[in-house]
């Protein structure tokens, strides 16, 4: 299924076109409207009118989470106070938060795109989805929220907190899709078995986003509970969830390209990486009024595809996710991403996918330990089983990473679960 195939199935050309004649708009609304665009501009030379279309789109200069920082609450806002319906904002777990403000008009953007993406998913006004995403100013419960109902289906808006009525639920009101992490919906999956209720859901599908997974944690997902998961993918400072989604083919993203102009970049060179090569991903909105973005540099690490899907769409596709740039760990020299060690956890069948790595320094020499939790099947008391097994993982987690690292095998269920985004890694390091 296509929610709009006159925009996701049209010509590269045509969309080329398109989205010309709106980078061209929105680089002449933020130079008359963002004090910050302008002498950012103004800086280099540039005026609105130098850029002519896409490819003049490396002239204009970055922005960074940084910039959203600085300019706090509301430095960056396009259009008046009187203009904005609603805002969001990050956590500012890692710093000052990052606001966002919407007009009338990003709000239907931004329900448009959720339903494009929620129909790549097959979900439809026939169906009755559970958003467990947060509600409240983070852009994932009430960015899926208004996306479901743009399709017209039963909303039920549970977000986090109480995941035993979440599956109670799930049962007594036959809810065919649910939206949240994909780390959230392993725990469910978790729950669902603990109350006996796995072979009573209808579920058939999830849509999971707001943290990295992996290709084998998503099959994972679809083994344990008989659905089909897909990969939703946004950032807050750009709209929310929405900006991308993988179809039922699961080979790549699907942006809304007429609405984000996406780009990917080599981080150290800020130059464009050719198709298929791995890089940093940036984005320009062209078509948002409240806070418009040009260049804002995610820090994701992807790649790019711009051929025609199978699903007959023709919007360029983003890879899985390889990590962040500012979430890379560099431990004795070695680049380590959280996803590499899931990876390869999936591949130990005696544990599960829940693990926490600690990263400290010890007599100037970083160390690694990677806690990873039994699956209650394979709980003993056998010393030597235990060994063994600790071998094994420790021998994948080499291979998988290039360096040692001591591990720790816990019993089931032990580690904390996260209703929000996961968290796996502790770096206790105090570098100078």
């Amino acid at each position: 299924m296509i929610w709009n195939k006159e925009i996701e199935c049209m010509s590269r050309d045509e969309l080329s076109a398109l989205q010309s004649e709106r980078l061209v708009k929105t680089v002449k609304h933020v130079y008359d409207n963002v004090a910050f665009y302008r002498k950012k501009m103004d800086a280099i030379g540039l005026l609105p009118g130098d850029i002519k279309g896409v490819e003049d789109i490396t002239k204009l200069p970055f922005t960074t989470k940084d910039d959203l920082r600085d300019n706090y609450p509301f430095g960056l806002f396009a259009v008046p106070h009187s203009e904005i319906v609603r805002v969001h904002a990050s956590s500012g777990t890692t710093g000052k938060a990052t606001v966002v403000g919407y007009t009338e008009k990003d709000i239907d953007i931004w329900s448009e795109c959720v339903a494009r993406c929620l129909t790549m998913a097959g979900v439809t006004k026939d169906d009755i989805i559970q958003v467990a995403y947060g509600y409240g100013l983070f852009t994932g419960g009430l960015g899926a929220h208004y996306g479901a109902e743009k399709v017209k289906a039963m909303v039920v808006p549970m977000s986090t907190g109480n995941s035993k009525k979440l599956t109670t639920m799930m049962v007594d009101f036959g809810a065919t899709a649910i939206a949240c992490t994909p780390s959230y919906l392993l725990y469910l999956s978790e729950v669902l078995e603990q109350e006996g209720l796995k072979d009573k859901i209808k579920l058939k599908a999830a849509i999971c986003g707001a943290e990295p997974w992996t290709e084998k944690m998503r099959k994972d997902i679809e083994s344990r509970l008989n659905i089909n998961a897909f990969d939703i993918y946004g950032l807050s400072e750009v709209m929310g969830p929405g900006v991308a989604c993988d179809c039922i083919y699961h080979n790549g993203l699907h942006v809304c390209e007429d609405h984000f102009l996406p780009e990917i970049l080599n981080s150290d060179t800020l130059k464009t990486q050719k198709q298929g090569e791995l890089g940093e991903l940036v984005f320009t909105t062209i078509t948002i009024q409240g806070l418009p973005l040009i260049r804002y540099r995610t820090k994701d690490l992807t790649n790019i595809d711009y051929s025609t899907c199978e699903c007959g769409r023709t919007s360029a596709r983003l890879g899985r996710f390889k990590g962040r740039v500012d979430d890379m760990l560099i431990i004795r020299g070695v680049n380590i991403f959280p996803s590499q060690v899931e990876a390869a956890l999936v591949n130990v069948k005696e544990v599960s996918p829940h693990y926490m790595m600690i990263v400290d320094r010890v007599n100037n020499l970083d160390t690694l330990e990677i806690q990873v939790e039994l699956k209650t099947e394979y709980l003993t008391d056998e010393i030597k089983g235990i060994e063994k097994l600790t071998a094994k993982i420790g021998q994948v987690i080499n291979q998988a990473l290039g360096i040692s690292a001591k591990i720790k095998i816990v019993e089931p269920n032990s580690l904390k679960r996260s209703e929000g985004k996961a968290v796996h890694v502790i770096d206790n390091r105090k570098i100078f």
